[in-house]
C-alpha cells in the first residue's frame, strides 16, 4: 500500500501554502503601516543635527557652527496648529556616497594615539562585565547569610539594594562585549552595531538603576554597619557602595572615549569618513542617553507621587524646565515637565525639591502653539489643552480653544531650540504609541501552531 498519494500531497502542500501566504501578507502589511501617511517611522532629527554638527567641526573647526536646532524662520503663525498630530518633520540628512562604501582603515590603526584609545575602550569593558560578575557573586546572595538583618530579607528587599545590575550584566556580557570583541578590527561595524543598541532603547535598564538608585542608598544607609562588617568577612576591599556606583561611571566614560577617538581621528588627518561618521553617531546617541539617565535622578524626588505607579507609566523620555501658567488656578511658577510614553506629569519647582501638581494621558491632552504674540515669543510657547470630554466639567474654562478643549497650560521656554527638541520627544512617543496599537491589532500566527495545524490536517486526512 503506497504510504502517500498525490492528493494526500496537494492537500498538505495546499495548507502550508495558505499558511506561508498569511505570514506574507502580515509582514507586507506591517511594513506598509510602517511607512504609510503620516511618517509613522520616527525620525530623530535632533540626533541628525548634533551628528551633522559633530562632522562640521571636524572637517572645518575655523568654521563658526550654526544653529541646527532653530524652528522655521516664518514671519508669523497665521493660525494655531496641532503639534502632537503633525508631520512636519524634517528630511532626513543626506549621506554622501562615500559614507556608503568602506574605506582602508589601516591609516586609523597605524595612529598608536587610536589603538590606544581603542585598546581601552575594549579591555575597561572586559574590566566592567568582571566587576559586575565579582559584585553580584559578593552581594547577590545575601538571603543565604543567617546572620543577615531582616531588613535586607526578601526578594523585594534584595531588589531594592542592588537595582536591576543583573540585567545591566547581560546586556554587557552578551551583547556589547561580544560586539566588542568581534569588530576590534573593524572600527564602522563596531560603532554601527553599538548605535543600534542605542536606537532599540537597549540601554533603558540604566534608567532603570537610577531611578531606584535613592531606594538602594536608603536602605544601604540603614545597615551601614552589618555591610561593613560583611565586607571585611568576605574580604572584599571596595565594598558594596564602589560596586553600584560602576554602571553610572562606565555609562560616562563611553562618551568621554569616543570624543577622545574624534579628536585623535581629526589631529591625524585621517579621512576615512564613514568611520568619522558612525562614531559621530555612536557619540550623540550616547549624549543623549547619558542625558535622560541624569534626568531620571530627579523622578524619585518628587514629592507627593505615591499616586501614580511608575511602573504603568511607560518608559522615561526627557524633562524640561518651562515657566508654566495654569490656567483653571490662575497659578505661575517655575515648572519641570517629565514625559513618558503614556503620560506627561507636571511639577513645580521648589528650590531643591520637586512638588508633583498634575498627570495627563496623551490621549487626553493636545498641544498647540499660542494664536497671538510675535513669532520669535510663540516659538517659545506651548500650550496644553484637555479634551473636555475626559473631564467632569465639559463647559468649564474654554477660552476661545474650540468645542471639546479647554486651555489647561501655558509653558514658556527660554530658547526657541528647548521647545523644539520638547516637540521631536513628544512626536516620537506618540509614534512609538502609534506602532504599538498597530502591532496589537495585527493578525500573525505562531510557528508552533502553524507547524501543529499543518501536522493534525495531514494525520487526520491520512489514517480517517
Amino acid at each position: 500500500m503506497e504510504l502517500f498519494n498525490w492528493f494526500d500531497l496537494i492537500s498538505v502542500s495546499l495548507t502550508f501554502l495558505v499558511i506561508l501566504l498569511v505570514q506574507v501578507l502580515n509582514v507586507y502589511l506591517h511594513i506598509l503601516d510602517d511607512n504609510g501617511a503620516g511618517g509613522a517611522k520616527t525620525i530623530d532629527v535632533v540626533d541628525k543635527a548634533l551628528e551633522r554638527e559633530c562632522v562640521t567641526v571636524l572637517e572645518a573647526p575655523s568654521t563658526p557652527n550654526r544653529n541646527s536646532t532653530t524652528l522655521s524662520k516664518n514671519g508669523k503663525l497665521e493660525k494655531q496648529t496641532s503639534l502632537l498630530d503633525s508631520d512636519s518633520h524634517e528630511d532626513e540628512d543626506t549621506l554622501s556616497l562615500e559614507n556608503l562604501f568602506p574605506c582602508d582603515q589601516t591609516e586609523i590603526y597605524a595612529s598608536r594615539k587610536i589603538s590606544f584609545i581603542i585598546d581601552e575602550l575594549i579591555q575597561t569593558e572586559v574590566n566592567y562585565v568582571n566587576n559586575l560578575k565579582k559584585g553580584l557573586a559578593n552581594y547577590g546572595s545575601l538571603d543565604t547569610i543567617d546572620e543577615l538583618p531582616e531588613g535586607l530579607r526578601g526578594e523585594q528587599r534584595q531588589q531594592l539594594l542592588l537595582g536591576n545590575v543583573s540585567e545591566i550584566l547581560e546586556l554587557h556580557e552578551r551583547e556589547i562585549l561580544p560586539l566588542m570583541l568581534r569588530n576590534q578590527r573593524d572600527l564602522k561595524g563596531l560603532f554601527d552595531e553599538f548605535a543600534v543598541h542605542f536606537e532599540k532603547n537597549n540601554f533603558y535598564c540604566y534608567v532603570s538603576f537610577t531611578m531606584g538608585k535613592k531606594s538602594s542608598m536608603q536602605l544601604r544607609q540603614e545597615h551601614r554597619e552589618w555591610l561593613q562588617t560583611y565586607q571585611s568577612t568576605i574580604k572584599d576591599k571596595l565594598g558594596i557602595d564602589s560596586f553600584l556606583v560602576q554602571p553610572i561611571q562606565r555609562l560616562t566614560r563611553y562618551p568621554l572615549l569616543l570624543q577622545q577617538f574624534i579628536s585623535e581621528f581629526y589631529k591625524s588627518g585621517i579621512s576615512c569618513k564613514p568611520v568619522l561618521s558612525s562614531v559621530c553617531k555612536l557619540e550623540t546617541r550616547m549624549r543623549r542617553a547619558l542625558d535622560v539617565v541624569n534626568q531620571a535622578e530627579e523622578i524619585p524626588n518628587i514629592d507627593e507621587l505615591h499616586e501614580l505607579d511608575l511602573l504603568q507609566l511607560g518608559n522615561f523620555r526627557r524633562a524640561t524646565e518651562f515657566d508654566a501658567q495654569h490656567f483653571p488656578t490662575r497659578k505661575k511658577y517655575r515648572a519641570k515637565i517629565f514625559l513618558f510614553d503614556r503620560c506627561l506629569v507636571c511639577t513645580e519647582v521648589r528650590k531643591k525639591r520637586l512638588a508633583y501638581r498634575q498627570h495627563y494621558h496623551w490621549e487626553h491632552v493636545e498641544l498647540q502653539r499660542p494664536l497671538e504674540g510675535s513669532a520669535s515669543n510663540a516659538n517659545k510657547i506651548i500650550n496644553l489643552l484637555v479634551k473636555q470630554q475626559d473631564k467632569d466639567k465639559p463647559g468649564s474654562g474654554s477660552s476661545g480653544s474650540g468645542s471639546g478643549k479647554r486651555e489647561e497650560f501655558s509653558f514658556v521656554a527660554a530658547e526657541a531650540s528647548v521647545v523644539k527638541q520638547w516637540l521631536h520627544a513628544t512626536h516620537k512617543i506618540i509614534e512609538i504609541a502609534r506602532n504599538e496599537h498597530a502591532q496589537r491589532n495585527t493578525f500573525s500566527l505562531p510557528m508552533d501552531l502553524v507547524l501543529g495545524v499543518g501536522l493534525a490536517i495531514w494525520l487526520i486526512w491520512q489514517y480517517l
